[in-house]
């Protein structure tokens, strides 16, 4: 998918599904705790808010972004709660509007920026489209974070697969981020769509396979759900191992989540 509109118009709607989960919700219920160890509502949205600004610095001052990135590396396990808290500290509709405000700039800037622009990262330089996916990716997980800790039940989108795309392009990353040399063959991905089609990646003769919801395995490469939840399964050593270790996020190797009492 390298459309930015098409992306930007699907990271729309997912921030736009979000926005209605919390918009109406009381102060009592932006403190609820969600599953992310210390983090509340308002955590979960404080982060998405301080994440788009931050893009929207990468896409508008590269030169201001390198600065930013170097103290991330400074502080690496504690930079991205630190700004999580100090969010979490502003006043709920101050939060809600910096949000709202954050996301709209930064579509404005993908959806005008030049067709074969890069913009720096925290890894590899990303188009508008990867951005914008990668921002969809990150809206969705968290977004999950918050319909845990609300008690909602999300429907699954179309808008899954590529949050899907991200975790399997993002196979190795899982490997390298643990220190671990990536298999070299490909693995087969088959994941069925909320809408019941079939979404594959790789070979179709691959030995090293994965199938499933598609749900269950955005779950999984997000790490918002235990693998022994979910029915993402594994043929071949190398792709059971991979369901263990992966992540569609950059950063830390994530720690994930625990398995639901039996």
């Amino acid at each position: 998918m390298s459309d930015p509109a098409v992306m930007l118009d699907d990271l729309r709607a997912e921030s736009e599904e979000l926005d209605a989960l919390v918009a109406e919700s009381s102060d009592e219920r932006w403190a609820a705790p969600t599953p992310a160890a210390g983090w509340t509502v308002a955590h979960q949205i404080a982060h998405l808010a301080w994440t788009d600004e931050v893009a929207l610095l990468a896409v508008t001052d590269a030169a201001t972004f390198a600065g930013h990135v170097e103290e991330a590396l400074a502080e690496p396990e504690t930079f991205v709660d630190r700004a999580a808290e100090a969010g979490a500290r502003e006043p709920v509709r101050e939060l809600l509007a910096r949000w709202r405000d954050g996301r709209e700039r930064l579509d404005h800037a993908l959806r005008t920026a030049p067709a074969k622009a890069r913009f720096p990262w925290y890894g590899p330089p990303m188009s508008a489209a990867s951005m914008a996916t990668a921002r969809l990716m990150e809206t969705w997980a968290h977004g999950q974070d918050v319909a845990d800790a609300l008690g909602a039940v999300r429907a699954p989108t179309a808008r899954l697969r590529h949050v899907a795309r991200i975790g399997v392009r993002a196979r190795d990353y899982a490997y390298f981020v643990r220190g671990i040399e990536p298999p070299n063959e490909e693995f087969r991905v088959e994941l069925v769509a909320p809408g019941g089609e079939v979404w594959a990646y790789g070979p179709k003769d691959a030995a090293q396979r994965v199938t499933g919801p598609a749900l269950d395995f955005c779950l999984l490469v997000t790490q918002r759900a235990h693998r022994d939840d979910l029915a993402v399964r594994a043929e071949g050593a190398d792709a059971d191992r991979w369901l263990d270790i992966a992540q569609a996020f950059a950063g830390p190797a994530g720690t994930g989540r625990a398995p639901k009492e039996a």
